[in-house]
């Protein structure tokens, strides 16, 4: 399965650590966000790879080159200096990705989340892993059924991971541009063609220097 990290945001919040840097260059103790993510998927059995970029793209291109020294391949997909936002980012790659499914992550994550559960066949439109809510998301995204299927209406929502596994043909008809994943995904959780799964281990969104500095030292003492 090949997996498409998602690198093109401005990185906003993360300003003026993000002024001169893509996020995904940012340090956490002497790694890259990204090559934390990296790893962890090579580690899983995952080698071949697919990065979008914009915002400074070039810089991340230097620094991963084609992978070699991750034991991974990596194809980047560039957007230009105006990203396509996720589901825009996804279909401007989908020539890299092929017809068969595969996975997206976000690219400002961090987690132990272990992504081999993942290499299965998919039965549904996306399969998302879904994370307790954290508390500057507290209202969460989805519902879980027991039967794992996702929902839009639930007593219990849960916050989406960044992590999914989606087939090609959830995006079918939609020509290059700028659109947003949820749009997409509400849809299709609407017509119960999305699954999903808990997941209640480490996992932390990086996208605030607040919280950039707090997974720095998670890592320096070595709880992750």
């Amino acid at each position: 399965m090949k997996v498409m990290i998602l690198a093109a945001g401005r990185g906003e919040r993360m300003r003026p650590l993000t002024d001169f840097k893509p996020k995904p260059l940012l340090k956490v103790t002497d790694k890259t966000i990204i090559e934390l993510t990296i790893e962890r998927l090579v580690n899983a059995g995952y080698k071949e790879l697919v990065i979008n970029h914009a915002y400074l793209g070039g810089q991340i291109e230097a620094h991963l080159g084609n992978g070699q020294r991750y034991g991974a391949n990596i194809q980047y997909s560039p957007e230009g200096d105006q990203a396509l936002e996720t589901a825009g980012g996804i279909i401007n790659a989908l020539p890299l990705l092929g017809k068969a499914p595969f996975m997206v992550v976000n690219g400002d994550i961090a987690t132990d989340f272990p992504f081999e559960q993942l290499n299965k066949p998919l039965k549904s439109l996306a399969h998302l892993v879904m994370v307790p809510n954290p508390k500057y998301h507290a209202q969460g995204d989805f519902g879980l059924s027991h039967h794992g299927k996702l929902l839009i209406d639930a007593v219990a929502l849960s916050t989406f991971s960044g992590i999914g596994v989606y087939d090609p043909v959830l995006f079918t008809g939609m020509d290059s541009g700028v659109y947003k994943l949820g749009i997409l995904l509400r849809q299709a959780i609407a017509e119960g063609q999305v699954t999903g799964q808990k997941y209640e281990g480490f996992w932390m969104d990086i996208g605030t220097p607040e919280r950039l500095a707090e997974l720095t030292n998670i890592y320096k003492q070595g709880q992750s």
